[in-house]
């Protein structure tokens, strides 16, 4: 049997996977050669234009409309927010640069923001794609002159005669150092030197000199007239954002435990580099451990992992694209809408016995294009139209069930049954379970697939067998 695990892991943990037939061509080839191309597919940044129904930055040309102009105005920006966000998930389903879109996801958790202006929010998702493996020093500088985070994080109004300390707190608690790492004198300090900070109704950063604090400031045992530039700089020159970083990119690419010794080489790495997130990340897939069986198959994916993974090694293609967002929001994760400024949870939090059920009734609907009841979960911002009426029906309000429909689906197995051509039944089972999953499954699991497989021909067998690996609770760890 081919060792599909240790690379899989790698396409999982870089991208979003790979299809069989692909991954077949890669698999006696050395890790750093594969990796190596991965960074190659994902150098050049090309910023997405999402051709968005708007050319507004800020709300204030809504203060001169009627009630109903208002209201138009802000249905089409969720209009156009949704757009990015399925446009934005089926690229990470299709894009041959899928570590760059993986980084791109990793720095929207990282650096949570929402907006209801989507062309802020396109702004945003760009930012975070150009530097997303680039240097977290012009990345960190970017996104906190980024109009979507000035506004989400009340920067916008931060005056010298009224500082407002949200940014300065979020900046260095779930941006830099983390939490116990610097007081709260630190903070208002810090928000006094970001004072002045905005943006105009173009989008562009603007340094409002007038409201910006002169005043002497002492930051992190520091003492000078900073500006928010200056606060930026002294945070970097502290190790401890190299280790908060790399903390956080373990977790979320190796493992949600942490490892003190390796974690410890990444920083110096980080540090020493001058916080260089490509030389970091090929350091991270290129090592031995990353391989451990301890990290191989020990996360639970998250909704847009699981979506966007399912889509890109099956090609599935979602006909209907809005289903997308009832796909997302009936999994517990939305794009460009986290629940709060520290993003989404992981791990675990994703299953709960809703949850879990609905994935493993979802492939079924997919590969049968049916209608899927789900228990409605409430989002942090229940303004926002997930889906139109007729795509996502309230069956009983009273318990919160909610129906996916249309959900119509074009899928190509041709390649994996081509593949599979010479083979007989159990040698397609035992391969298709050691490609699909990333934890090892006993022989009573595989006889009940097995039994439960169409044997009609060999094309029905191999995708009532795929539906069927997708169905068990072991496909959700990745």
């Amino acid at each position: 049997m081919k060792d599909y695990k240790k690379y899989n892991h790698l396409f999982l943990r870089s991208g979003f996977g790979i299809p069989l037939d692909k991954l077949n061509l890669l698999i006696n080839k050395p890790i750093q050669e594969i990796t190596d191309n991965l960074f190659n597919d994902s150098e050049s940044f090309y910023p997405v234009m999402y051709n968005l129904d708007t050319d507004e930055y800020t709300e204030k040309k809504y203060r001169d409309l009627s009630r109903q102009e208002r209201q138009e105005k802000r249905r089409k920006n969720r209009q156009n927010i949704q757009k990015i966000n399925t446009q934005w998930l089926i690229k990470m389903s299709e894009d041959n640069s899928a570590l760059r879109e993986k980084m791109t996801f990793f720095w929207h958790g990282h650096f949570a923001c929402k907006n209801n202006l989507s062309k802020l929010n396109e702004l945003q998702n760009n930012t975070l794609r150009k530097n997303a493996l680039g240097n977290f020093k012009d990345l960190l500088f970017d996104i906190s002159k980024d109009p979507a985070m000035l506004q989400f994080l009340n920067n916008q109004q931060n005056r010298k005669k009224s500082p407002n300390e949200n940014f300065a707190r979020e900046l260095l608690e779930l941006f830099t150092l983390g939490r116990g790492h610097y007081t709260e004198d630190d903070i208002k300090n810090a928000a006094k030197a970001f004072t002045g900070w905005g943006y105009n109704d173009k989008g562009e950063f603007i340094f409002k000199e007038n409201q910006h604090d002169n005043s002497k400031k002492i930051f992190m045992g520091q003492e000078g007239n900073f500006n928010g530039d200056d606060i930026i700089n002294i945070l970097l020159r502290n190790k401890r954002t190299a280790e908060f970083i790399s903390e956080k990119i373990y977790k979320f690419f190796v493992n949600e435990n942490i490892d003190t010794k390796v974690v410890k080489e990444m920083t110096d790495l980080f540090f020493e580099s001058g916080y260089d997130i490509k030389k970091l990340m090929k350091f991270v897939f290129n090592s031995d451990w990353f391989y451990d069986n301890k990290n191989i198959g020990s996360k639970v994916k998250s909704p847009v992992e699981y979506i966007a993974g399912i889509a890109k090694t099956y090609n599935i293609n979602f006909v209907n694209q809005n289903i997308l967002f009832g796909l997302q929001r009936a999994l517990g994760q939305i794009l460009l809408n986290p629940p709060n400024v520290g993003g989404w949870a992981s791990g675990k939090n994703w299953i709960d016995t809703s949850s879990l059920m609905f994935r493993l009734k979802l492939p079924e609907a997919i590969f049968s294009s049916s209608d899927l009841e789900f228990n409605y979960k409430k989002t942090s911002d229940e303004d926002i139209n997930i889906l139109p009426d007729e795509e996502l029906n309230t069956k009983s309000g009273k318990n919160k069930i909610r129906v996916l429909r249309n959900m119509k689906t074009n899928i190509d197995i041709k390649p994996y049954v081509n593949y599979f051509s010479e083979k007989n039944e159990t040698e397609i089972l035992n391969e298709l379970c050691d490609f699909m999953l990333q934890v090892e499954l006993n022989n009573d699991i595989k006889n009940l697939i097995y039994k439960y497989s169409d044997k009609s021909n060999k094309e029905n067998f191999v995708e009532s067998t795929l539906v069927r690996i997708m169905s068990l609770p072991e496909f959700q760890m990745c």
